[in-house]
C-alpha cells in the first residue's frame, strides 16, 4: 500500500491534514476484492468450508453448525466472520442450534482476540441488505472487530490512512495459538 499526497499538498508537514487537497490511497490489494464482487458466483462462505484448508483459507474455528474466518479486506487486525455453513440470507432464518452457535463462537474469537491482541473494545454486528453494507447480502454473518483506544473505524479511513500493522496469515498464527490455549 502506497499513500500520496496530492499535488500542491507536497509541502505540508506530517500531520498537518489534507484541507482543500485529495489524498490518494493506493491500495492495490483491494482491486481483487472489487472483481471478486463483480463477479458475483459462488458464494465464498459455502464454498471455503468445504475445502478443508482452514489456514490458506483463514478458518479460524469450526463448530456443527457455522465457522469463524478472517476477513480478508479488514478494518482491524482481527477483524473476523461467524457464519453458518448453511447459505442463509437473514438472521430470522437461521434455527435454534445455529443462532447459538454463532453469538458462542463470536465469544469464543473475542476470548482469542484478548489473549492475543488485547484491544480495548470490540465492535459486533450484522449488515441485511446491501444498503446496510453487506457486501455478501446472500449470507448471513456476524462481524467481530477488535478496536483500540485512539484508532479508527472505517469512516474516518476517508480523510486519513489506517495503517494494519500483521499480516493476515500472523493473525491467523496468533489467534490460532490463542484458541488451543
Amino acid at each position: 500500500m502506497c499513500f500520496v499526497k496530492a499535488e500542491g499538498d507536497m509541502g505540508k508537514g506530517k500531520g498537518q491534514g489534507m484541507a482543500g487537497a485529495m489524498a490518494r490511497l493506493w491500495a492495490p490489494w483491494r482491486m481483487a476484492y472489487i472483481k471478486e464482487a463483480e463477479k458475483g458466483g459462488a458464494c465464498f462462505l459455502c464454498g471455503l468450508p468445504k475445502q478443508k484448508k482452514d489456514r490458506a483459507n483463514l478458518i479460524l474455528a469450526r463448530g456443527k453448525t457455522g465457522f469463524a474466518i478472517l476477513n480478508k479486506y479488514p478494518y482491524n487486525n482481527g477483524h473476523l466472520l461467524v457464519a453458518p455453513y448453511r447459505h442463509v440470507a437473514d438472521i430470522e432464518k437461521l434455527t435454534d442450534a445455529e443462532a447459538l452457535e454463532l453469538m458462542r463462537l463470536a465469544g469464543a474469537m473475542k476470548k482469542a482476540m484478548d489473549r492475543a491482541f488485547r484491544p480495548h473494545g470490540y465492535n459486533v454486528g450484522v449488515n441485511l441488505g446491501r444498503a446496510a453494507g453487506a457486501g455478501l447480502p446472500g449470507h448471513v454473518h456476524l462481524h467481530v472487530v477488535p478496536r483500540w483506544n485512539g484508532d479508527t473505524n472505517f469512516m474516518p479511513l476517508l480523510g486519513d490512512t489506517k495503517v494494519l500493522p500483521l499480516t493476515l496469515a500472523e493473525t491467523w498464527d496468533l489467534l490460532g495459538r490463542a484458541i488451543r490455549r
